[in-house]
């Protein structure tokens, strides 16, 4: 019987039946592909798929006439000629890491000892020696010489792997624009990364509020569920961007309408600069009471000896620019000052028959 595939070649197909022993694999054709079931079972003896599921296996040849499997070649199939079957063709192979020794590690896979450079174990970057040191680890064969008395193998080309799946399978989730869950790994001056899927994002501290956040600390904290938009992804670099600021109503769409011109607020300065002082209105919403508008002030004055950041300040409003937000406004007596002023004069016309300057003099 011709062979469909090649050996090592991989495939993605779909389980037809689990047996006591054998996975069955549907090829399309009259035949069907074997698979040891062990392969698939914990050792509580629970096979991990059952009929209709979907798995990817690799050829390794026809004995019998049955088209074999494999998910990694391992145990009893790691001979030298699976072995070499396996470095030609890239088959992940399994192995138990016996013991670490000059530059790395000696790998048991099968009764055959191989070794893994330090470079070679785990992703990106190595970790404790004891922290790989006995345990059954997947690897990819980079060299084979001196008749598989020279083997080399690798964890970290099997993780990269992995990873560059991950991150096809995330780019085809995580599209810019969208609304997602995600939880705070950790906090930094410049923001903090939150998981999205298992994926790090940065939310950067200016896309947290709509007002400026000083302590990050004071709004989030660590393993926070909260829900942002992405905003940027740049997965060339691995990099995806989210703010909390994109989900909330942007208080400049109704500025207009809420602080019209002549209108008096009690507002807080959040910044003082040489030219003028700027006063929050709301959360995201500053306005600028410039130095000229400052009765009494020189302009070559020094402000943030006059001022204070977290001050209060009552402001009438001069002007609003939607289209360049910005606000001008201007100093004035605070809203309690003018209703204590309009009672006084009220108190006087009611109580006074006769003329009072004073009351005179108010009114004008």
């Amino acid at each position: 019987m011709k062979n469909m595939f090649e050996p090592g070649e991989q495939i993605e197909t779909t389980i037809v039946a689990v047996s006591d022993d054998t996975v069955f694999l549907d090829l399309n054709a009259k035949s069907e592909g074997v698979l040891d079931r062990a392969e698939l079972t914990d050792a509580d003896g629970h096979c991990s798929v059952k009929e209709g599921d979907k798995i990817k296996a690799y050829f390794i040849g026809t004995e019998n006439g049955e088209m074999k499997f494999t998910t990694k070649i391992s145990g009893d199939k790691a001979d030298k000629s699976m072995l070499e079957n396996a470095f030609r063709n890239g088959i992940p192979v399994e192995g138990h890491v016996e013991k670490e020794i000059k530059g790395g590690y000696e790998v048991l896979i099968g009764n055959n000892r191989t070794f893994c450079p330090y470079s070679q174990m785990g992703y990106k970057q190595k970790g404790e020696a004891a922290s790989f040191v006995g345990k059954h680890l997947t690897f990819k064969i980079q060299e084979y010489k001196n008749d598989g008395r020279s083997i080399i193998v690798s964890n970290r080309a099997i993780m990269e792997d992995e990873h560059a799946k991950d991150m096809i399978s995330l780019q085809g989730k995580l599209k810019e624009g969208m609304t997602v869950d995600a939880t705070v790994k950790s906090l930094q001056n410049y923001g903090a990364f939150v998981d999205i899927d298992g994926f790090q994002a940065l939310l950067p501290v200016s896309e947290i509020a709509l007002d400026r956040v000083d302590n990050i600390g004071s709004v989030l904290k660590a393993d926070q569920h909260i829900t942002v938009k992405i905003i940027r992804t740049d997965w060339k670099n691995e990099r995806v961007s989210v703010s909390m600021k994109a989900l909330l109503a942007n208080p400049w769409d109704t500025a207009a309408e809420k602080y019209p011109a002549g209108s008096k607020h009690d507002g807080i300065i959040t910044r003082i600069a040489t030219y003028g002082v700027f006063v929050e209105l709301e959360p995201g919403l500053d306005g600028l009471v410039h130095i000229s508008e400052m009765e009494g002030i020189d302009r070559n004055s020094n402000l943030s000896k006059l001022f204070k950041k977290g001050g209060k300040m009552t402001v009438e409003v001069k002007e609003v620019n939607k289209s360049e937000q910005r606000i001008s406004l201007m100093p004035t007596t605070s809203v309690e000052q003018d209703k204590t002023t309009a009672k006084y004069m009220s108190d006087q016309s009611d109580n006074d028959e006769g003329y009072n300057p004073f009351a005179a003099l108010l009114k004008k």
